[in-house]
């Protein structure tokens, strides 16, 4: 096979070989937004309409549910005019930092309801400012998924960028996991006041870190202008963003079998995410354990994300991802137990479960740049943002899925929904599909994943090679390549 003319080479493969800890830390600061953002609504938006405003539970679930269909439907235009902007002025800055500015505002606007609104105005109040907060969110987000490709080459230098983010991911899920609802509680018995401290407080701290992970962003790519296709620099129409989209997933096997794993294992954690706070309440009868909750999944996820970095550096990062799912599988399915034997246990169930997660967090966007890079050799550079849209518009719908699988179920087994300040009682029937739904569903939906994920073709021979035949290309060497400059392995 002859190699990529220039004109053909992608700015991922002149990036640097292995990253700076200044790029470590500025990159791996966006997730405390991005951890942030994912995790403190799906914990207690749903849980807020339904038990502070009033609002039915299917309701609930439908409003957000739409507000996610509106991330999906928006994210594969700003990865498309990210990439844009990165050819026009080299760097896919300006849209993240209109994103980090925005975001905090509008969250805070979404837990800001006015007490006394009747339930069917703070829905609409709801609805309308979480649509903009996860439009602002998508402009930060959708462009940091695309970086990584940019920002280091090597294999397993990714991995080593990726491993830095989940560690500080994971850090932010139990900062906002255990935190918000710790802040929701100083509020009192005034849930309104106690969920606006809440959204204050953590709305500082999502923009300072994405703030900071803006400045990672390079300002001047090399080779994002000179090897764009025209139709890049001239700036597509929305519909053609949206087709270039769907040409992305089907010219794109590894990127197809990556992303429906991610979107499957989305929608599992999603629905375990929106039903812990539910768990606490009506399983642990305590509403405060959800923090406990976030502390037992979390605590192992930060020991053990440097430790899958490790495996996948042994054994390839498609190996390392396939083990992590299985774990996270086998946790999932023994919660089943609270059915009948409900008690402190769960949190060695729920550890479990946590150091599966990092491993589920870490490798598949460890293994996203592999694939950017791939298609970037395969059919021209210039597509990153693309795939960064489509890759965020899945995980929404993912978790977007699970949230409303979640209130289905709430609905077909009878929940009673509430106002603050009144006392319901939940039927045995209504606490067994939360049960069902933190551990079957979300165990079934972890082994219909890893059928996809078995379909995955790239392995590390092949993104080595590949990266040493560019840099030999470009006049330049990778002294700790495992193949030679030919693409033969290293004896």
């Amino acid at each position: 096979m002859s190699l990529p003319t220039p004109s053909a080479t992608s700015a991922a493969a002149r990036a640097p070989r292995e990253p700076t800890v200044a790029t470590l830390v500025r990159y791996a600061a966006g997730s405390i937004g991005t951890g942030g953002f994912a995790t403190l609504p799906g914990l207690v938006l749903v849980y807020f309409l339904t038990d502070t405003l009033g609002v039915a539970a299917i309701v609930a679930g439908l409003l957000v549910t739409v507000a996610k269909v509106w991330d999906v439907i928006i994210d594969p235009v700003i990865g498309a005019r990210s990439d844009l902007s990165l050819v026009r002025t080299g760097s896919r800055r300006r849209v993240m930092l209109l994103g980090a500015i925005l975001l905090p505002v509008f969250f805070v606007v979404t837990f800001a309801v006015p007490p006394g609104l009747g339930p069917v105005a703070s829905g609409i109040w709801v609805f309308v400012a979480f649509v903009l907060a996860a439009t602002a969110f998508s402009l930060f987000q959708v462009p940091y998924i695309a970086l990584p490709a940019e920002l280091v080459a090597g294999y397993d230098a990714r991995t080593r960028l990726l491993s830095a983010r989940v560690v500080v991911l994971t850090f932010a899920i139990l900062l906002f996991g255990a935190g918000g609802p710790a802040l929701r509680s100083l509020g009192g018995a005034d849930a309104h006041l106690g969920y606006l401290l809440m959204a204050v407080v953590a709305a500082v701290a999502l923009g300072a870190g994405m703030v900071v992970a803006s400045f990672s962003a390079r300002t001047s790519v090399p080779g994002a202008v000179e090897t764009a296709a025209p139709g890049r620099r001239a700036g597509p129409s929305i519909l053609q963003n949206y087709r270039d989209g769907v040409a992305a997933l089907r010219r794109s096997r590894p990127f197809r079998s990556l992303l429906g794993t991610f979107v499957l294992q989305a929608l599992a954690t999603g629905m375990m995410l929106a039903g812990a706070q539910y768990v606490a309440t009506w399983v642990l009868h305590d509403q405060d354990a959800v923090t406990y909750l976030f502390i037992a999944l979390i605590a192992p996820a930060l020991l053990c994300a440097p430790l899958w970095g490790l495996l996948a550096r042994r054994g390839g990062k498609e190996r390392a991802f396939g083990f992590a799912s299985v774990l996270y599988g086998f946790a999932a399915l023994s919660l089943i137990l609270l059915e009948w034997v409900p008690g402190p246990w769960v949190y060695v169930s729920v550890g479990l479960a946590g150091a599966a997660y990092a491993g589920m967090q870490t490798l598949p966007l460890a293994m996203l740049p592999d694939v950017i890079s791939h298609d970037a050799r395969t059919s021209g550079p210039g597509a990153a943002g693309t795939f960064g849209g489509v890759w965020t518009a899945g995980e929404t719908a993912g978790i977007a899925l699970g949230t409303t699988v979640l209130t289905i179920v709430l609905a077909i087994t009878g929940y009673h929904a509430s106002v603050a300040g009144s006392t319901v009682t939940q039927t045995g029937t209504a606490v067994t599909g939360i049960v069902l739904s933190f551990s079957i569903a979300p165990a079934v939906i972890i082994a219909l994943s890893l059928l996809l994920l078995a379909r995955y073709p790239l392995r590390r021979s092949d993104i080595e090679s590949a990266a040493v035949a560019e840099a030999v290309e470009l006049g330049a060497t990778f002294p700790d390549s495992t193949v030679e400059p030919t693409g033969e392995p290293i004896a």
